[in-house]
């Protein structure tokens, strides 16, 4: 060999100067930097976890670890032992009432409820805010689940997150009609002002899970604009509202997909659907509601 090696410090590769071959893969670097095992890393880290309203603690807890050696890691003595053995005992004691308690129990949930729909740290923050916001008017005789749910659903509306009540109802396993109760009544004593839905947030949903086409989604959302236009969709469900104009458009299209199928995808009763298509059909001509 006619070249010399060469160490490359970022991959850890050692290759030949002359063709570049690579003699070693992956070769531990010596350097100043110290490397740590992911256990290592949190127990010399002093950051610790970023604060955030979805727990209990919001995330600026004090531990005190079960391992009885100081700083410099030197046994303790005797009498020391025996000090943080109260100090742990009335730790955990602080951490065990029942304000913490519910506090645990309904951001255990809202993380649940997180995963299951897919919802971003936003959502959950203003969630925990509203939750949190309603626990200290200490509103009395209320459901700690729905409580929670309805934070969300709430936080859902604010944020435009295309999210029903029956979606969360499922997620969180509570009935539709007490979680609706609890909206209700969180927008009244928290004085809120929450916008509706706009319905082509819903096309896309539906659209997708009866696997229409491009163009019919198009179309509905289309529609949905020249309803807007004319004032039709104020006051109404706007997931109804999204089902009967992807079904007008499916029809249109030549799709065939039953009103059964589209309702079951919007999760309304199929009446509701017929009724919302035919009101549609009766006051928009819908070739010119579909001209561009």
């Amino acid at each position: 060999m006619d070249g010399y090696l060469v160490t490359d410090d970022s991959t850890g590769e050692i290759l030949c100067s002359s063709c570049g071959l690579v003699l070693v893969e992956k070769v531990a670097v010596s350097g100043p930097d110290q490397v740590y095992t992911s256990e290592e890393y949190f127990e010399k880290s002093r950051t610790g976890s970023k604060t955030t309203l979805a727990l209990n603690d919001m995330g600026l807890s004090t531990i005190i670890g079960k391992t009885n050696k100081d700083a410099s890691g030197n046994s303790l003595t005797g009498g020391m032992k025996q000090t943080f053995d109260r100090l742990r005992m009335w730790d955990n004691r602080s951490k065990s009432g029942n304000t913490e308690a519910r506090l645990r129990s309904a951001f255990t949930l809202l993380n649940t409820v997180r995963t299951k729909l897919g919802l971003s740290d936003s959502v959950i923050e203003e969630a925990a805010y509203l939750y949190r916001k309603a626990k200290n008017k200490k509103i009395r005789g209320r459901n700690i689940d729905c409580m929670t749910l309805a934070s969300l659903y709430l936080s859902c509306r604010k944020s435009s997150t295309p999210r029903t009540i029956p979606d969360i109802a499922s997620a969180g396993n509570v009935n539709i009609k007490d979680l609706s109760r609890h909206v209700r009544l969180l927008i009244e004593d928290l004085d809120l002002k929450i916008e509706s839905y706009d319905s082509s947030y819903f096309v896309n949903r539906i659209a997708s899970m009866i696997s229409a086409i491009e163009r019919s989604k198009r179309d509905a959302l289309l529609i949905l604009a020249k309803l807007r236009e004319n004032r039709y969709a104020e006051g109404k469900n706007p997931i109804a509202l999204a089902a009967a104009a992807l079904y007008i458009s499916c029809i249109i299209n030549g799709e065939r997909h039953t009103q059964q199928q589209i309702a079951k995808a919007a999760g309304i009763s199929t009446v509701t659907l017929r009724m919302r298509s035919e009101s549609i059909s009766k006051n928009f001509d819908i070739k010119n509601l579909m001209s561009r």
